[in-house]
């Protein structure tokens, strides 16, 4: 299963890579179009536009997993190990929370957004709006499993920041 997860984790960072990629190549011609020719190209700038919805959500997946959203932890690092695992609970409770209303919004607007087009490119914006669906289910697992190894006791403290573990 840990296999499995290193997979998934590896491909969202070999997409992130591309749609970063493909981002740059496609904002960087189009500044050289416009600036060079008087002319540019009206695709580039909605594929643009949807990679950078795509690499906020699947950046938001990898960054869960490796404990790297920003927080504010003051309280949960003075407080003692037993209120410290309650206070993480309560806090990965309420991400799961989170998680799931963005998902069941999801699926309340995927008819809206399938029949929807973009002006341009003519796809349906559920392409872009999609990538809601497996944010929330990845990062609602991810929440789910931490909130569970802290309320059984199986986790102490919190993961720490992937810089942080080769120190």
């Amino acid at each position: 299963m840990k296999q499995i997860e290193i997979l998934f984790f590896r491909l969202v960072d070999i997409a992130l890579v591309g749609l970063l990629a493909a981002m740059t190549v496609m904002v960087f011609v189009n500044v050289v179009l416009r600036y060079g020719f008087g002319s540019g190209i009206d695709i580039s700038e909605e594929m643009s536009r949807f990679c950078f919805v795509w690499l906020i959500f699947l950046g938001a997946m990898t960054a869960s997993r490796r404990n790297l959203h920003m927080g504010f932890d003051l309280l949960v690092t003075t407080a003692s190990p037993g209120m410290r695992r309650v206070l993480l609970t309560i806090a990965n409770a309420l991400v799961l929370g989170v998680c799931l209303l963005i998902l069941v919004g999801t699926i309340q607007q995927w008819h809206v957004n399938a029949t929807n087009t973009a002006p341009v490119t003519k796809l349906p914006m559920i392409w872009v709006f999609g990538v809601a669906l497996p944010m929330s289910f990845v990062i609602g697992l991810i929440a789910a499993a931490r909130m569970l190894g802290y309320a059984t006791g199986r986790l102490v403290d919190p993961p720490r920041p992937l810089g942080e573990l080769h120190q």
